[in-house]
């Protein structure tokens, strides 16, 4: 079956995946990032067959993401450099790096991202470069460009709709919140009212039983 095509979309998302969704694609430009540029060294770091290796690399050509050069005349060599495109996939990779020892590494980290100079781990953020704003959920939104069609706007008009209801419902549930220890004090101090009439009833029947006591020894 022809896998679906994502780079008519609008979604950034959809079209950068239409060129790197594929994972031993990412992996390519992991290793490209780190210094590899030969086939044989891609080979020998992923382990991957021959026949997807070419396929992955010519891909990657074709996008944008690598260049082709030749460094040998005989034989004929190729090696496969990164362009300014495939460069700026950095912040991709980094950012997948720090999400996966964060959430898939319970032993621990075992690629990091340091610091050159003082050999310390990064504590990676997203930042909104304009006002040194950390990127968070609740202070930002995705919304429609000047670009965007009428499909694309309803989607997104769609979703900032549910993101008002959530928003309002967790609103709601936290100014609620404060309330609940009031009502279960009202229905502790219920049980209690209950229970009183009870042991006042029980009263009598003490009285009753001591009553007849008494008159059989009589």
């Amino acid at each position: 079956m022809e896998r679906k095509s994502f780079g008519n979309m609008q979604c950034p998302v959809a079209r950068t995946l239409e060129r790197v969704g594929e994972w031993w694609s990412i992996l390519i430009l992991r290793d490209a990032l780190q210094g590899l540029t030969r086939f044989d060294q891609f080979q020998k770091s992923l382990d991957i067959a021959p026949n997807m290796l070419t396929r992955r690399l010519t891909t990657l050509v074709d996008a944008g993401m690598l260049e082709r050069r030749q460094y040998s005349d005989r034989p004929p060599r190729f090696e496969y450099v990164l362009t300014d495109l495939g460069r700026d996939f950095r912040t991709i990779i980094v950012a997948l790096n720090a999400w996966g020892n964060k959430h898939f590494a319970p032993e621990g980290p075992s690629v990091m991202l340091v610091d050159r100079d003082s050999g310390k781990q990064v504590d990676l953020g997203l930042v909104d470069r304009n006002t040194g704003k950390e990127i968070s959920g609740r202070e930002h939104v995705i919304v429609a460009g000047p670009q965007a069609d009428e499909m694309t706007r309803e989607r997104l008009d769609s979703m900032q709709r549910l993101r008002e209801a959530a928003n309002e419902a967790r609103l709601t549930e936290e100014a609620a919140e404060p309330e609940a220890p009031k009502k279960a004090k009202k229905v502790s101090d219920l049980k209690v009212k209950e229970s009183k009439p009870a042991k006042a009833k029980a009263k009598p029947a003490e009285k009753t039983g001591k009553a007849a006591k008494l008159a059989k020894r009589a």
